[in-house]
């Protein structure tokens, strides 16, 4: 597992809400894509603290799954019940998530388990 799984479930996540968005006609919020990312960003470098205990949390095949369909179920409801705000938010986390993903990658950013 690891970066690349993390990648296609994020892709996966993302079209999701892509098209939750598309389905009920939402335009996304440039402030809401803004503190999604930067909500994304606080949480790497608070979940970077405890980077072994989160990366073994996270490589269980049950949390990646209930993770997925946590997000689904958020694009859902979020569609349903503030489409703008919630599906905006969790693209913004989401489309940062994988650029900081794709920086680590190029060798631009470090690993988070070398940041403390």
């Amino acid at each position: 597992m690891g970066a690349r799984t993390d990648a296609a479930l994020s892709l996966v996540a993302l079209v999701v809400f892509l098209a939750f968005a598309a389905l009920v006609d939402a335009s996304l919020s440039p402030l809401f894509l803004v503190v999604g990312g930067l909500g994304t960003i606080l949480f790497e470098l608070l979940a970077s603290r405890r980077y072994d205990l989160v990366r073994r949390y996270w490589e269980r095949r049950d949390v990646q799954v209930v993770s997925l369909a946590a997000a689904i179920g958020i694009a859902a409801v979020g569609a349903r019940v503030a489409p703008e705000p919630v599906l905006s938010l969790c693209c913004g986390a989401l489309v940062t998530y994988l650029a900081f993903l794709g920086l680590v990658r190029v060798g631009v950013v470090p690993p988070p388990r070398t940041w403390w």
